[in-house]
């Protein structure tokens, strides 16, 4: 079974005060046309269709007109699966889902304690495809009070767990959640400590598992766990990404292969480095006439800073984002920043850990105490959230 598999579209999306619709309308093109030419059985979009919950009238349309041009590319049989993600509201994806079921468009309900497989087949057999929007263990858990669900994994087994998955088949998972030890970037919306963290063990019955969440391409554990990664850049710790769009053919066996077809953008992203009287030499911008229209993040190594450096820098690079400069002043004052870097890597367990060894001499936290503080520090990001 052929499958197309992308992600985080973030529809609507601004970064740095520039709007990305062009991009992504771009973008959104070169998906229908992989699939005109590729002819999946199935098209999944994992998660974050949209860059907000309450998406602006031109992403809306924007999707409108996207959906409307897959469907019309894929062939007649194929099936189009989306799932909310921690950007989406799940009840404005859900939005006239049994009406889209009839045209094969599948859309992730509201999680509701229970996840009902979509059933297709090929040549090789069956094939169950499960949709579970994005989650959190104090959703997970209103609709099953009497369990234990101490984290994102708990939470995420016991969702696996109540699907009563046929073993006997090949089964698929879309889902939209962070893996342990997978790459983020920049541009995602990150929990500090990693509290949101999910065991990629927790996946052991899927044949393959097409996650979104993560801008950067890549498995975790096995291959048959993958991030397919956004289809644009939309931070500068993606310059040297390469977006694809993820291919996954399935055999009958549950074996996955996988082919990758590159994205463009109409525009780069590009690191420029040097003094301001280099950047703006003409023999340097000249050479590179692409760099103009680039987005572009600069980092000056002039010792003293320059007046308004980012307007005079943009008439010669027009879409420039950012300015830092990396001088003696900034080095200085990068040993603070490290310092406090250090202490956001750490878990919110260990930054109290660490507290409570001080008020009470105490080296560790009991097991009970350490439930305690995970639940509320949960409770505390869920109310930031809201």
């Amino acid at each position: 079974m052929k499958i197309i598999h992308t992600s985080d579209l973030h529809i609507g999306k601004n970064v740095n005060g520039f709007s990305m619709i062009d991009e992504q309308r771009h973008v959104l093109e070169q998906i229908c046309d992989v699939v005109r030419q590729q002819k999946p059985d199935a098209v999944l979009i994992a998660g974050d269709v949209y860059d907000k919950s309450v998406p602006s009238a031109e992403a809306v349309q924007l999707f409108d007109e996207f959906l409307t041009n897959l469907s019309e590319s894929a062939v007649p049989d194929a099936h189009i699966f989306i799932i909310s993600g921690n950007h989406d509201s799940p009840e404005r994806i859900a939005f006239g889902a049994q009406i889209m079921d009839r045209q094969n468009i599948h859309l992730s309900p509201v999680y509701k304690g229970d996840v009902k497989p979509v059933i297709i087949s090929d040549k090789g057999g069956l094939v169950a495809f499960y949709m579970l929007p994005f989650i959190k263990p104090v959703v997970v858990r209103h609709f099953f009070e009497n369990e234990e669900i101490n984290s994102y994994t708990d939470a995420m087994r016991l969702a696996i767990a109540k699907m009563n998955i046929d073993k006997s088949i090949r089964n698929v998972l879309i889902c939209h959640q962070f893996v342990t030890n997978a790459v983020r970037s920049e541009s995602e919306e990150t929990i500090v400590g990693g509290l949101d963290n999910v065991d990629a063990q927790v996946f052991a019955d899927f044949d393959y598992v097409a996650l979104g969440h993560l801008h950067r391409p890549q498995s975790c554990e096995r291959p048959a766990i993958r991030y397919s990664g956004s289809p644009l850049k939309y931070s500068f710790s993606e310059v040297n990404d390469n977006k694809t769009i993820t291919i996954a053919d399935i055999d009958a066996n549950g074996g996955v292969k996988f082919d990758f077809i590159p994205t463009s953008q109409l525009h780069d992203w590009v690191d420029l480095r040097g003094t301001y009287n280099e950047l703006t030499a003409l023999q340097y911008y000249d050479s590179k006439p692409e760099l103009r229209e680039s987005y572009v993040r600069v980092t000056l190594t002039d010792e003293n800073d320059i007046p308004d450096a980012i307007s005079r820098l943009r008439t010669i690079y027009h879409n420039i984002m950012e300015v830092h400069y990396d001088n003696k002043r900034t080095r200085t004052n990068s040993i603070v920043v490290n310092d406090i870097d250090a202490t956001e890597q750490k878990t919110p367990t260990e930054l109290f850990a660490e507290f409570y060894e001080m008020q009470n001499g105490e080296s560790s936290l009991t097991a009970e105490q350490q439930s305690f503080i995970n639940e509320i520090m949960e409770r505390v990001q869920n109310k930031k959230s809201e």
